[in-house]
């Protein structure tokens, strides 16, 4: 079994306050919806496909390169068969499944067949190097993976110590036709009885899902996110009557995201299967293939993050397609700035956009998406919105730990029943994270507004202090993407003798642009105060980036390290 160092999580206490004080004198912030009843007793498939009877025959998954549809009723069969396959090579409660593949139904077959079994699926990026991928199959103890045959050889290369394929060594399914020597076929799993998936007792506080962190700012450590993690998770974004409600049985939700990062799979993947929606799933981005795509089978609401939305708002080619069907563009896994959010506006204007704030540590979403338009709204550009409901948000101060009040930026704490239960063999980082009242620290900077409106500004560890000022580097990263001449920024620290740090940027000149060093920095000087003014500008073919999205700004200051200045 998985063993982790954990604290009980008290539960969000119903008020009919959206502010209130504990004992101890602490602001903490509520839904101004009601809280809902939770069926976090469920395991997460049976909570997942408990509305199947009224959209049995509805699509489900749709492959994007084959068009291969798949209803509900058959997705919840090929998830039954692939759990009894699973079982059939010994897979049982507890044990950890590697997934190693890009979107796909095989994916989702695989995530929720070990579900059926309760076991863990730990998913991870098949670009990862083969020493990354062993990191994570040994940490996680994964007893088998899934994979494609692509990136079998990854499995056996000999700079990672992966045990031998096939025979008494480590188990590796594949999921294409291109069966290699020692692998296995996904096909014999589906070819299964379903009835013989074995009787199994499932705890709400038994694994389900074990992803690791980026590493953006540190080692990558594994999440642990239990059954009743994802349920009250998914039950927070889509149950109950509320106003915010984004996915109906008849919605087509675009999966491009990668379903191994959680934020697609928690709010693309497992929302949809909760409200029968239908899942278009696309094994990576490229432009012109989503468009089609979009236009194709009338996608009507679109998971993205800020590179795609500066995709959709930048690129030529979105004049070419008609992406009138698209209602919601939701965002998430990185700040998208005020500019960004009104030239994709300018580009879907009958469209409404919400932005939406998670983790790793307690799943997407922390606060409501907010559904806005320019027309309506647009005033609150930035914003997260609301807690969800069954939830708490406090904010601290960094520094003191005291509790601040509205408008007041700090540390953002929450608390509810939708959080990770802990890091994996790592009781010391766990009580680091999650503290004796349950208060999970999210290390991210931000506020809540007169309205309840939250707003994340940066991440702890990514202001930039600037002679005891702090400067965030997503505030002048969404002022230089909205020049016409930049194609895409990152902003990042550099030691100074006098000012400790100034911000420096990082540039990708648009298409034909010659636009110069001094030109960016008079352009940000305008429209900030002078502690935020940039020092350097360093021009760059493409900003390093996480597959969430995120700027992997470590990569950037090693950069920065090794360039003259």
């Amino acid at each position: 079994m998985i063993t982790v160092s954990h604290h009980d999580i008290p539960q969000a206490v119903p008020s009919p306050e959206t502010a209130g004080a504990d004992r101890d004198d602490t602001i903490i912030f509520r839904s101004g919806l009601p809280d809902i009843p939770i069926s976090n007793h469920l395991p997460l498939h049976t909570y997942c496909f408990e509305n199947l009877p009224s959209f049995s025959d509805h699509r489900c998954l749709i492959s994007g390169p084959t068009g291969q549809t798949f209803t509900f009723a058959e997705t919840h069969l090929l998830c039954r068969k692939t759990a009894a396959g699973l079982s059939k090579l010994g897979v049982k409660r507890g044990d950890v499944i590697l997934i190693l593949l890009q979107n796909s139904p095989e994916f989702v077959f695989t995530f929720m067949a070990a579900s059926f079994l309760g076991a863990a699926t730990t998913t991870a990026n098949p670009f990862f190097t083969p020493s990354e991928i062993y990191k994570q199959f040994k940490a996680s103890g994964a007893k088998l993976v899934v994979t494609q045959s692509l990136y079998v050889d990854k499995l056996r290369d000999v700079s990672a110590s992966f045990p031998p394929i096939g025979g008494d060594g480590l188990t590796v399914i594949t999921t294409d036709e291109n069966l290699l020597e020692g692998c296995l076929s996904f096909s014999t799993l589906l070819n299964s009885d379903e009835t013989e998936i074995p009787r199994v007792t499932i705890d709400q506080d038994d694994a389900v899902a074990m992803p690791f962190s980026s590493g953006t700012t540190g080692l990558p450590k594994g999440v642990v996110l239990t059954h009743k993690s994802l349920v009250s998770s998914v039950a927070q974004q889509v149950d109950g009557e509320n106003p915010n409600l984004h996915l109906k049985p008849d919605d087509v939700v675009l999966c491009v995201l990668p379903m191994f990062h959680i934020f697609s799979l928690n709010s693309v993947l497992l929302c949809s299967l909760r409200a029968g929606s239908a899942v278009l799933i696309m094994p990576k981005f490229e432009i012109g293939a989503m468009l089609e795509l979009i236009e194709r089978h009338k996608v009507t609401v679109a998971a993205v993050v800020p590179p795609l939305v500066l995709a959709l708002a930048k690129s030529p080619m979105v004049g070419k397609y008609d992406l009138s069907s698209i209602r919601i563009v939701l965002s998430g896994a990185a700040p998208l700035g005020k500019e960004l959010e009104q030239a994709l506006h300018r580009r879907l204007p009958h469209a409404v956009f919400g932005q939406g704030y998670g983790m790793w540590k307690f799943g997407p979403i922390f606060v409501n998406v907010r559904l806005c338009s320019e027309a309506a709204g647009g005033d609150k550009s930035g914003s997260c919105g609301m807690v969800v409901r069954n939830a708490e948000l406090k904010v601290i101060d960094p520094e003191t730990g005291l509790s601040l009040g509205r408008n007041k930026p700090g540390e953002i704490c929450i608390r509810g029943p939708q959080i990770m239960k802990g890091y994996l063999n790592d009781p010391e980082a766990t009580a680091s994270t999650i503290d004796v009242e349950g208060w999970l620290h999210t290390g991210d900077i931000g506020y809540v507004d007169d309205d309840d409106e939250v707003f994340i500004v940066d991440r702890m560890k990514e202001l930039i202090k600037f002679k005891g000022f702090q400067v965030p580097p997503a505030e002048l990263e969404a002022l230089l993407i909205s020049h016409s001449s930049i194609a895409d920024a990152a902003v990042v620290p550099q030691k100074d003798d006098v000012a400790e740090e100034v911000p420096v940027a990082f540039v990708v000149r648009a298409k034909d642009s010659d636009i110069s060093e001094e030109a960016i920095k008079e352009f940000i000087a305008k429209q900030v105060v002078f502690y935020k003014r940039l020092h350097r500008v360093y021009f760059i073919n493409a900003i390093p980036k996480s597959p969430s999205g995120k700027i992997l700004r470590k990569d950037l200051r090693a950069k920065l390290a090794t360039t003259s200045s």
